[in-house]
């Protein structure tokens, strides 16, 4: 069991959350892989009890297995998925938090740019596949595409959204662990699409103003751009 936990780990696996969001899709996750494990259990018991049983059931009978079976189980898991969904969303989408920074993304064969905006929507800084976030702070992300329908994605912090051409999609994700963190492009975009990877840090606030000044507009010539 130990070395099949351990693909339970590493810096792009959803099952590893750390923050909010990547945490209500694991708990999701978990959810329906315990009732699917539940009823595949609960079939695999009465078809073995089916098959030792010398004689039929009455009709009767074999109504109630199946409207239990076939209409009340199934019914009673949705039902209840449903429900986590609704109260997790306000964790997976980020909504009613506030955001405390603004990273502009732009997708393009075959690299990742973040542009970092200050308070007046102003670049302040710059990086190329290499994302860095403040450890506990909502981030709000704007992605756009400058060519082909690219998808961003940090399997460790949330779902993924579109980076469509002519159009700007918003996500935000909240990192409360520091660790090994790596994004990728969840579209297929091209004969290159596999290199299309970023690295992500998650920073103290002091060390990520420091980085900010560092990978400031006018230090880094419009990299990127």
């Amino acid at each position: 069991m130990l070395p099949l936990a351990g693909g339970c780990g590493g810096p792009q696996s959803t099952l590893d959350p750390a923050g909010p969001a990547a945490g209500a899709i694991a708990t999701s996750w978990w959810l329906m892989a315990t009732g699917a494990l539940a009823a595949w259990s609960i079939v695999l018991v009465l078809a073995a009890l089916a098959m030792r049983r010398r004689r039929r059931l009455a009709p009767a009978s074999g109504r109630r297995l199946i409207l239990a079976g076939g209409v009340l189980l199934p019914s009673t898991l949705l039902v209840a998925l449903l429900v986590y969904g609704t109260l997790a969303s306000d964790e997976i989408t980020g909504e009613r938090a506030q955001a405390g920074q603004v990273v502009r993304v732009t997708a393009r064969q075959w690299q990742w740019e973040f542009e970092y905006l200050a308070r007046d929507g102003t670049a302040q800084a710059a990086s190329v596949d290499h994302l860095a976030m403040p450890l506990g702070t909502m981030v709000e992300f704007h992605v756009r595409s400058e060519d082909v329908i690219h998808s961003f994605w940090i399997p460790r912090l949330g779902g993924k959204i579109d980076a469509i051409p002519g159009r700007s999609n918003v996500l935000r994700l909240r990192a409360d662990r520091a660790g090994p963190m790596r994004g990728q492009c969840a579209e297929f975009c091209g004969l290159e699409h596999a290199v299309m990877a970023f690295e992500v840090s998650v920073l103290e606030p002091d060390a990520y103003a420091r980085w900010l000044r560092d990978h400031a507009i006018n230090d880094v010539s419009g990299a990127g751009r």
